[in-house]
């Protein structure tokens, strides 16, 4: 019964560090975002015949990619504080781990000693008979 709680909280376990990871992904794709839109905000320019040639429509440009800056830090917090949830749960789900690990290894230290003993009280059993017959 404990090695399955055991490997259940191994695998639950495994679970949230997958789920840690793809969190992890999500949000180093966001940070690739802002800094991709960052780099754009810097090098927008007008161009004379382009499609941005206004100034007013240069900076209407500029701030929607602000905003869209500003959208993706807050979701990227939102998924950091989901990362911070995560780890925590990893955290209790780790030290669950090691107390099923620390009762399994006790139940073999255990079931040692009893197979030791019962094998030292084979042994005494066959001197005596040894002995009495002898």
């Amino acid at each position: 019964m404990i090695e399955k709680l055991y490997n259940l909280k191994q695998t639950q376990t495994d679970q949230k560090m997958m789920e840690k990871g793809q969190l992890q992904a999500q949000i180093d794709t966001i940070s690739a975002e802002i800094m991709f839109t960052q780099n754009k905000i810097d090098t927008a320019t007008l161009h004379k015949f382009g499609s941005i040639s206004d100034f007013a429509v240069l900076a209407m440009h500029k701030n929607t990619m602000r905003q869209h800056i500003q959208e993706l830090e807050l979701k990227k917090i939102e998924l950091e504080k989901i990362m911070e949830v995560i780890v925590e749960e990893v955290v209790e789900l780790q030290k669950e781990t090691e107390q099923y690990a620390y009762i399994l290894e006790e139940e073999k230290r255990e079931a040692l000693k009893k197979l030791l003993l019962a094998e030292q009280e084979a042994s005494e059993e066959y001197i005596q008979s040894k002995y009495i017959s002898g």
